[in-house]
């Protein structure tokens, strides 16, 4: 397996390992209870080194990238980035990621890391098929990444750079030195909906920088986050996890993702005429977000049902929140069954366990 700069320490913490993407990754070092905790209250690290990254450059960068997304990438200022995704030709998603915009002819991605074959495949083919000219960089393994979130994230981040944090507006970024080092990206971005930066450097840098955090962040109760808290977190915002919620097989448009598919002028994307079309005639299944009425974990694949038992979907990610008594979960259903306060059925043991629609 392959490892992060970060491994040792999290071997030494205590940390409960396990495979994720092809490296070897800390799931949780506490519980997962008291890691979401933390990050909702006060401020958690993760180490999320093993994201891909990919630089794209050139006259017709923005071209490239206005034809591989579903998002209008002219609408973005250096500094700023912006939340899309790859169509795949067949109505599906390739992969959610960010795009960060340095200038009209510098762009830096972030993909997920279980696809960054996958994508610099794509991106590479879109490239050379479409004639773009562009100089493409799989830059992943010259970064590292660290995402600190939670309420006091920020205020810790600050005591290590001169960069004014507070100015940085919510998908903003900038390159500056932190902790020492320079440069590091540091971007008003996080995928726990509890606010906070992730902070993209030179793996050599790992140490230094994960050290200056916990040092400074002690008086905070800043503490190491595993990937176990990372997921229950997003689901409990409703974002989407690739490979659970969207997939080659989901359209953006059926998850709840219209929001980054513009259909406007100029922006003739791969798989346009589909949605458009898709969009015109409405979708034949959505993706809900649901709490259950009764005990039970709605788990990834498991049936959901009609009052009647009859099958009208799946489901595609389910937790008990930790903290909480509230079992939620997300999946496809019938779009008669989409609307908010439909009763449907998470069939758990053979069971049907009654949920509401929210």
């Amino acid at each position: 397996m392959k490892t992060t700069p970060f491994t040792d320490i999290h071997i030494a913490l205590g940390a409960k390992m396990h495979e994720f993407a092809g490296y070897n990754m800390p799931i949780q070092y506490s519980t997962i209870a008291a890691e979401h905790k933390c990050v909702r209250e006060g401020v958690g690290v993760f180490d999320v080194s093993h994201m891909g990254e990919f630089w794209v450059k050139g006259e017709r960068a923005e071209d490239l990238l206005q034809r591989v997304t579903t998002n209008d990438v002219r609408k973005l200022t250096p500094g700023k980035a912006q939340y899309t995704c790859f169509p795949n030709g067949k109505g599906g998603i390739v992969d959610d990621f960010i795009i960060y915009k340095y200038s009209q002819t510098k762009f830096f991605l972030v993909v997920n890391a279980a696809n960054i074959e996958k994508d610099w495949a794509w991106i590479t083919k879109q490239n050379e098929e479409g004639g773009f000219g562009c100089d493409l960089e799989n830059a992943s393994e010259r970064y590292a990444q660290l995402a600190v979130q939670g309420p006091k994230a920020t205020e810790v981040l600050q005591l290590l750079t001169d960069a004014e944090l507070s100015a940085i507006p919510y998908y903003g970024f900038r390159e500056w030195s932190f902790a020492g080092v320079q440069p590091v990206i540091l971007s008003n971005t996080g995928y726990t909906g509890a606010g906070g930066f992730e902070i993209y450097f030179a793996p050599e840098h790992g140490k230094t920088i994960w050290e200056a955090l916990f040092k400074v962040g002690a008086p905070y109760g800043i503490q190491p986050i595993g990937l176990g808290a990372r997921d229950s977190l997003r689901l409990e915002k409703w974002f989407c996890l690739y490979g659970h919620d969207i997939d080659d097989t989901t359209s953006p448009l059926e998850a709840g993702l219209g929001w980054i598919t513009k259909f406007v002028d100029g922006n003739d994307f791969i798989d346009r005429p589909f949605l458009e079309k898709q969009k015109a005639e409405g979708v034949q299944r959505k993706l809900v977000h649901f709490v259950l009425q009764e005990r039970g974990i709605a788990r990834n694949g498991y049936e959901i049902c009609d009052a009647e038992g009859n099958v009208i979907g799946n489901v595609t990610s389910g937790i008990m929140i930790p903290n909480s008594t509230d079992s939620i979960g997300m999946g496809y259903v019938k779009t008669a069954f989409a609307p908010k306060e439909t009763t449907i059925y998470i069939k758990i043991r053979e069971k049907l366990i009654p949920a509401v629609v929210c």
